[in-house]
């Protein structure tokens, strides 16, 4: 069990960790909006790392075969939605600058919470490198013994803490750059150099499906 846990809170860390697009949108998606938003947009992300965990603890090798043929046309719309954010980003904070009225918005808080969530849900979700990370790691743990029932649900579970905990860091850090961005000027600076960064990342993304 412990070692189910431990292998899961790696496997976690191992995939929320590096720095790409997703990570680059969530800091300034709560940047620009709020903590709360920022808290469902982590959870999103963190539930689609679950979910792929979960899929490749039953039955990751076949699904994976099934996703191999598909895995670029995946990586391509993933990059496509990516550079429309980037887009979006940018028009909303423009926009935003340009003509900003008291208490706008206000009422709209949850609903733009659910759709932060729905959003890297689905983002995440558009990876297939994902389920390919989470199988190899399974079928590597069962190649030295099988885990078991109940060592499956730990690993599960400790994937989705881990990219969690993560996520909600990334989250935390981008409501305090929106505390300390509080001008109209530096969040309009913000939004496009993140925006910038998203479309480049993007970008590259679609260079190595090429």
């Amino acid at each position: 069990m412990i070692a189910a846990l431990v292998a899961g809170l790696l496997a976690g860390y191992g995939i929320a960790m590096p720095v790409g697009a997703v990570a680059a949108y969530l800091v300034a998606l709560t940047a620009q909006t709020s903590l709360r938003t920022g808290v469902f947009a982590a959870l999103g992300v963190a539930t689609a790392d679950g979910v792929y965990a979960l899929i490749a603890v039953c039955g990751g090798a076949a699904l994976a075969s099934v996703l191999r043929p598909v895995t670029l046309p995946l990586r391509r719309g993933s990059a496509v939605v990516l550079i429309a954010l980037a887009i979006y980003g940018t028009v909303a904070a423009v926009r935003r600058h340009r003509g900003r009225r008291d208490g706008k918005g206000a009422g709209r808080t949850a609903s733009g919470a659910v759709r932060a969530y729905l959003a890297m849900w689905g983002m995440t979700m558009m990876n297939p490198v994902t389920v390919v990370y989470f199988t190899a790691l399974v079928l590597g743990r069962q190649a030295g013994a099988a885990p078991g029932r109940a060592g499956q649900v730990v690993f599960v579970v400790a994937v989705f803490v881990a990219s969690a905990s993560w996520q909600l860091l990334l989250a935390g850090g981008g409501a305090f750059l929106g505390r300390v961005l509080t001008g109209s000027r530096g969040q309009l600076i913000t939004s496009i150099a993140s925006s910038i960064v998203i479309g480049g990342l993007a970008l590259h993304l679609l260079i190595a499906a090429s």
